[in-house]
């Protein structure tokens, strides 16, 4: 499952923390009914930037990493602590473009085994391509080949699927 930032965001970009915790709930209701579950969650950076009290969400670079630096951190305990709640335990994984496919493998099939659900950011703070280039809908996809996924969920404020971003491209077309 991966979840975008304005899902678990309000506008001003404070966390709501009552769907952080529905996710939580439904997340490992599902991990009960014996199925395997990935996290991968948005919001470090709009997290950290809260905290930080930036003014307006962070542009450049350096700016954006020191705000996942401040908010990835806050992020995992927020949701350590409303998994814990269900007595679910949570871990972090991080992966990078030069992350190793059969260590992230291994990683993420070991915590499933183990009955862990793996929480999956970018780590933003040292790498800058997921900052600059990707962004999580392409890292769950990575994900959810890596340990072959039988489906894939986004949980957007987009309302399909297009060919190009439709805020940014009005000739977006719906696929």
């Amino acid at each position: 499952v991966k979840v975008g930032t304005s899902t678990i965001t309000y506008q001003n970009g404070r966390l709501n923390l009552k769907r952080v915790e529905e996710l939580a709930w439904v997340l490992t209701d599902l991990r009960n009914r014996g199925k395997d579950v990935i996290l991968v969650s948005s919001g470090a950076i709009g997290v950290g930037a809260v905290r930080m009290a930036m003014k307006t969400r962070p542009t450049a670079v350096r700016e954006k990493q020191a705000a996942a630096a401040v908010g990835q951190a806050m992020l995992m305990q927020i949701y350590h602590n409303f998994f814990d709640r269900y007595n679910q335990t949570v871990a972090q994984e991080e992966l990078s473009s030069d992350s190793r496919y059969e260590n992230t493998k291994n990683t993420l099939e070991t915590l499933l085994e183990m009955g862990i659900i793996p929480i999956v950011n970018a780590n933003d703070t040292i790498s800058t391509y997921e900052i600059e280039i990707s962004d999580n809908d392409r890292l769950s996809a990575m994900v959810a080949e890596i340990i072959h996924a039988d489906l894939l969920l986004l949980l957007t404020d987009i309302d399909a699927l297009y060919d190009k971003d439709p805020r940014n491209n009005p000739d977006a077309r719906r696929v």
